[in-house]
């Protein structure tokens, strides 16, 4: 791994060490930082973990998320910790526009910078920069990452539980991004004594009544399918966010429904937000809905799952 050796080094003495990932963390982008955080902890590191954004709740079970930090909330504490952090840990994003105005405390003062990340064209914003573009997740990286720098397989399980969350949130449940080394990864994380089964419940199982009857909603009421083009969609408006109490997390995973469909190549859940249009693509096969992402939404993200954003209203979002 070039330049491991270096990061050797910096790493060798405490450090004060800022870990950030983008807004809305998913499964990867939680799982990945705090499995940093407490791997960096346990060699004498002073670590805060700083998010954009707050969580979904259905994280909350998992090793020291309470000492998260979210900027949105809270920035004076992110704030005064930049100041003196020595070390930044850029995680599951590579542009700091990717975590807006906490971008802006990263930018502004020089600091070693260390960046792991899956996504397409990262930005040189890193001093070590581990980008995998082929890599299921953030966590998959991670793991490599820590294996490497230690010469050693891993064996803290709070550690690997973090790591398994991502990798399985990431890849849909092994859908999607599988390769080889992954599963090797997730065998060696179940050879140190993972419970996998407890996180697969804690994760997918613990809904509440109205997310079934929202599912229910969206396919019910809200999915259009276009034959011609082999595209599914599903949209909600502010009204159905009230009706349903939606909240952070809530709508995770309705789009891959879509996909279920033999006729379905391409999916689009489209979200009306106050004051913009979230949009989530997902797409089977060679099809790359990133380009359409970037292109023309103002987003980006995997050949097979990105996401953007349009100002227009909803009806006039194309």
């Amino acid at each position: 791994m070039q330049g491991i050796e270096e990061v050797r080094s910096i790493l060798a003495n405490p450090k004060n060490i800022i870990i950030t990932s983008h807004r809305n963390p998913d499964g990867d982008a939680i799982g990945s930082s705090l499995a940093m955080s407490r791997w960096l902890k346990k060699r004498g590191h002073r670590v805060m973990v700083a998010f954009p954004s707050e969580y979904p709740a259905i994280y909350e079970w998992m090793p020291d998320i309470e000492d998260i930090q979210i900027f949105d909330v809270d920035p004076e504490p992110i704030e005064d910790f930049c100041k003196h952090a020595e070390v930044s840990v850029i995680l599951d994003y590579n542009s700091l526009d990717r975590i807006d105005k906490l971008g802006e405390l990263l930018g502004n003062r020089q600091r070693y910078t260390i960046l792991i990340d899956h996504h397409l064209y990262p930005d040189p914003i890193g001093d070590f920069i581990l980008s995998d573009t082929s890599a299921s997740s953030t966590c998959e990286l991670v793991h490599r990452f820590i294996e490497v720098h230690d010469g050693a397989t891993m064996t803290d399980l709070s550690i690997a539980a973090c790591i398994y969350t991502g990798i399985l949130t990431d890849t849909g449940s092994f859908q999607y991004s599988t390769s080889p080394a992954l599963f090797r990864t997730v065998a060696s994380l179940q050879e140190i004594g993972l419970e996998t089964n407890s996180i697969h419940d804690r994760i997918f199982n613990t809904l509440e009544e109205k997310n079934l009857r929202l599912l229910g909603h969206c396919l019910a009421n809200r999915m259009e399918i276009i034959d011609d083009y082999k595209t599914g969609i599903i949209f909600l408006n502010k009204h159905d966010f009230q009706v349903y109490d939606i909240q952070r997390g809530d709508t995770e995973g309705i789009v891959n429904y879509l996909l279920r469909l033999q006729n379905v190549h391409m999916a689009i859940f489209i979200r009306q937000q106050p004051t913009i249009i979230k949009i989530s693509f997902r797409s089977k096969g060679d099809f790359s809905v990133e380009e359409i992402a970037k292109t023309y939404f103002n987003g980006g993200g995997h050949r097979n799952a990105s996401g953007g954003y349009s100002k227009s209203s909803l009806a006039a979002t194309p």
